[in-house]
């Protein structure tokens, strides 16, 4: 039994212990920064089985227009279960219908998104991080 919680006031050891399990390319060995990544979160839900944090998805968005999904990751052994499909039906209850939802996919992870109702779209742009 999953159990979902949209408590923003999360443990960065947590969170990170799930992306270091999913496989996601994420700082999952800085704490601190993980911690100001939970910290300055707009939504945050996390996915737990039996008192472990299995699955995070992480967002910043103006509750308005616009919603960047920055996180969704789960752990490997708990993929393939409805938990990411979850995760983001839950963070689109939370941002309502007038937002959209937008994320840049990991390279393993293009093929996943379309099946959860995520359209392609090809007019992205990046300035990738220094650090």
């Amino acid at each position: 039994m999953i159990e979902y919680s949209d408590d923003r006031v999360q443990s960065a050891k947590d969170v990170a212990e799930v992306f270091r399990l999913s496989n996601m390319k994420r700082p999952y060995e800085d704490l601190e920064r993980i911690q100001k990544m939970i910290d300055h979160a707009d939504v945050l839900i996390t996915a737990w089985s039996e008192g472990k944090m299995v699955g995070v998805a992480r967002a910043i968005t103006d509750f308005s227009y616009c919603c960047y999904l920055s996180d969704l990751a789960v752990d490997s052994d708990y993929q393939k279960h409805g938990i990411g499909r979850e995760l983001v039906a839950r963070v689109q209850t939370a941002i309502g219908e007038e937002c959209s939802l937008v994320l840049l996919s990991a390279p393993g992870a293009v093929d996943y998104y379309p099946k959860i109702g995520f359209s392609r779209a090809d007019k992205a742009f990046l300035i990738a991080r220094k650090k």
